[in-house]
């Protein structure tokens, strides 16, 4: 009967352990979901804070209105097909990883003569062509902002002015949904944010006006 009474209370913790390590899928669902906005907020900060720095860079040796705009749609279009091209190599190399490991699990099972889970853990797999979908997305939303805010300025220094403003302002609310979503101070996340994007702004600032002061006196 002690034997007994020790058989059930060992088959009961072990099912509480199991439980415990089990995690629910609704918590699985919103981490993932979590994941992939913080990555859009990643990917729009990206965008908004190299076309603004681009932007700022020509506008230091630029007072034309379509030279700073021009340059803003290229940043635009060369930022985000890099990040969709980069986003697609690396989700890709990820799913090839995941799927050997998946065949390797698969040919253990089959060996062990246990229930095959591959179909099962196949439907999770990322997929690359949505990554890099998401990813272009994400920067374009973020890099349009500093040309719509300097579209309707012809004053050159009223525009660089509005658009550091604009920007730093985006650059505040990305940081805030940031901190949202990874559970991190909002001030500290902002602040960062905040800072790495005027020290940007303001590096190609300055360094452009220095190659283009040098440029013109030679």
């Amino acid at each position: 009967m002690a034997d007994q009474n020790h058989l059930q209370l060992t088959v009961i913790k072990e099912n509480d352990n199991h439980n415990q390590n089990q995690v629910p899928e609704e918590d699985s669902d919103y981490f993932q979901r979590a994941q992939w906005l913080r990555a859009a907020t990643l990917g729009a900060t990206d965008g908004l804070v190299t076309t603004a720095s681009l932007m700022m860079g020509v506008g230091a040796v630029q007072k034309d209105i379509n030279a700073m705009i021009l340059i803003g749609f290229a940043a635009l279009f060369a930022g985000a097909c890099s990040m969709a091209i980069g986003e697609f190599v690396s989700v890709y190399s990820q799913l090839d990883i995941e799927l050997a490991q998946i065949k390797r699990e698969t040919n253990i099972r089959a060996q062990n003569h246990e229930q095959q889970e591959g179909e099962d853990k196949k439907e999770g797999l990322p997929n690359p062509f949505l990554a890099a979908i998401a990813s272009a997305v994400a920067f374009s939303l973020g890099g349009i902002i500093p040309i719509v805010a300097a579209g309707f300025i012809p004053n050159h220094k009223v525009r660089m002015s509005v658009v550091v403003a604009v920007v730093s302002l985006a650059l505040f609310v990305f940081g805030g949904v940031g901190a949202v979503l990874g559970k991190s101070p909002a001030v500290r996340s902002c602040a960062r944010v905040l800072i790495g994007g005027w020290m940007a702004m303001a590096i190609t600032f300055g360094l452009t006006k220095l190659i283009g002061s040098a440029g013109m006196e030679i």
